[in-house]
């Protein structure tokens, strides 16, 4: 039976000095501190940590959906950046969406979010690859070979994982081809129930053998092909063999002397930096952390931030995206001119630059330094609920992001990436360019404000990483100014009421629709080297250093 999610007890950082890795699952983690006892890096212990998640939390990620990550090299003190996203098939087009019947007259959006035509070529082992292949130390057989025992002798569903899971069970994978492969007798399984699941130890194996050629060119990638085919999609195995990973240049801004790095477009980390930039406009620290003053700022910084990301995250291969005018400091102040201080502003409208981009998400630093803070998702739980005939694996909705307005730069188009709502972060200090700390949020549009809000307690009010993830939030609930405002339980009902007079259309949350709240993971490294480790409450997992 599941207990009540109620947050009851206290969580103390967790301190270490060798190296430590934070994830939503404590056999994840223990997968992860497994591969750095071993002597592999955080690029090696990130992929071992990513590949035991896709065993003990599916209904979160998978290696049928997509991962972005930041890495931290601490020789060189550089961060690069890693975009694991996939594209749209080349036959799908806004036409096709139209002529299903997919069309929504609400929103430019696709109807069915769990329709086959919202599968984009799964990017996460292609960048699982490419990230050991540039930053690992370790054989990829190595690095799957715990994940690998996980599935095949099974492991004890976790109590948040199974509420998840139940869920799932019902929306997507009782409807879905073979979904019953990630299902006990159709269900999903209990609180402490053993799970075994053969076909992912199968896929696992395969490409631990052959890398990701064995994904997107072999059996594997037919079996995917087939399995998006007779659900009524047109990805193809030459939509598979086409994909590849990108290397980009991070995007970044200074906070109050600290760097925040997130991923360029396609991916929403802009909306973080955006918000960052519009704070540092106001004095955050003369307003108590969960008074109604300090949350009003915060929400309307996202709200501003929203506005712009709404329009301009998109695959910058296909439209312009103006990330130096939208970072500059002088268009923060300009667009910090839209808050007012005594009043919700929900029609916030874009800005105009000069120019002069279902998850888990973990953070890894190991013993030298290098850090590697990495987001791996299927999208909404299970994606689409989609199996590949008995490999073990639920297929993405990435493609659900995607505007079916032709005239939006995120419009659907062939071989296009769409909006991305996955985002890691990292810190580093300008000072002297030393590892500050990886940190994330998971949750869909939860992302970015789980960011600025985490950012905010660390940097502003001086917590540790716990007491940062700890802290009950906001989440505007959809990406744009105009949503509602949902408050964790947690936040006094003074400030509740007072955000309500302000023009918030705020709505109380609590029990386990405090998942809307996401899930983080942030590992802080003082300049001594000792490691604080904090992971999300909201979550089942931990944070273990040695």
């Amino acid at each position: 039976m599941l207990m009540s999610f109620e947050f009851n007890s206290r969580r103390s950082p967790v301190i270490a000095r060798n190296g430590m890795v934070a994830s939503s699952q404590p056999l994840a983690t223990m997968t992860g501190v497994k591969i750095l006892l071993q002597g592999g890096n955080a690029a090696d212990a990130a992929v071992a940590t990513a590949a035991a998640l896709n065993v003990t939390e599916p209904t979160s990620t998978g290696i049928g959906g997509d991962m972005f990550a930041l890495y931290y090299n601490t020789q060189t003190k550089q961060v690069s950046a890693i975009n694991g996203s996939g594209r749209a098939p080349a036959a799908l087009t806004i036409d096709r969406i139209k002529q299903a019947g997919l069309t929504s007259n609400v929103q430019p959006l696709i109807s069915n979010p769990y329709h086959a035509h919202n599968v984009t070529v799964p990017g996460a082992c292609a960048a699982w690859c490419d990230l050991i292949a540039r930053h690992g130390t370790m054989p990829l057989s190595e690095i799957l070979a715990p994940a690998i025992d996980l599935a095949e002798k099974g492991f004890p569903v976790a109590p948040v994982t199974a509420y998840f899971w139940q869920r799932g069970a019902e929306r997507q994978l009782k409807q879905a081809l073979n979904g019953h492969e990630l299902t006990i007798g159709g269900r999903g399984p209990n609180a402490g129930e053993i799970f075994r699941n053969p076909g992912l130890a199968r896929t696992f194996r395969t490409i631990a053998d052959g890398g990701k050629d064995a994904y997107y060119k072999g059996d594997l990638a037919r079996a995917i092909a087939d399995a998006v085919q007779k659900s009524g999609g047109v990805l193809t195995t030459d939509d598979l063999a086409a994909h590849e990973s990108t290397w980009d240049e991070p995007i970044s801004t200074l906070y109050r002397g600290v760097r925040v790095w997130e991923c360029p477009p396609n991916g929403q980390g802009l909306a973080a930096l955006l918000a960052l930039n519009v704070l540092e406009q106001f004095e955050l620290a003369k307003h108590p952390p969960l008074s109604a003053q300090r949350f009003h700022l915060l929400i309307e910084a996202m709200r501003v931030a929203f506005a712009d990301t709404a329009w301009y995250v998109a695959d910058p291969k296909f439209s312009r995206v103006p990330i130096q005018g939208l970072l500059s400091k002088e268009y923060a102040a300009e667009r910090s001119k839209l808050i007012d201080l005594k009043r919700a502003t929900i029609d916030t409208k874009r800005g105009a630059p000069i120019a002069s981009s279902g998850t888990v998400y973990f953070c890894v630093v190991d013993g030298a330094g290098n850090a590697c803070s990495f987001i791996n998702s299927n999208y909404m739980g299970f994606g689409t609920g989609i199996v590949p005939d008995g490999w073990g694996f639920s297929l993405q909705n990435r493609g659900a992001n995607f505007s079916l307005d032709p005239a939006h730069p995120n419009a659907l188009a062939p071989r296009k990436r769409p909006y991305h709502t996955i985002i890691p972060g990292m810190l580093t200090r300008e000072t002297d360019g030393s590892l500050y700390a990886p940190f994330g949020v998971m949750g869909g549009f939860m992302q970015p404000q789980g960011h600025v809000q985490v950012v905010v307690g660390m940097i502003d009010d001086e917590l540790d990483p716990q007491e940062a993830l700890d802290r009950p939030r906001f989440c505007l609930s959809e990406a744009n100014p105009q949503s509602t405002v949902q408050l964790e339980d947690g936040i006094p009902k003074e400030t509740m009421d007072e955000l309500a007079l302000l023009g918030h259309h705020v709505i109380p949350v609590s029990g386990y629709s405090r998942a809307t709240f996401g899930r983080g993971q942030i590992i802080r490294r003082e300049r001594d080297g000792t490691l604080w480790g904090g992971s999300d409450p909201r979550a089942d997992g931990c944070a273990i250093g040695y």
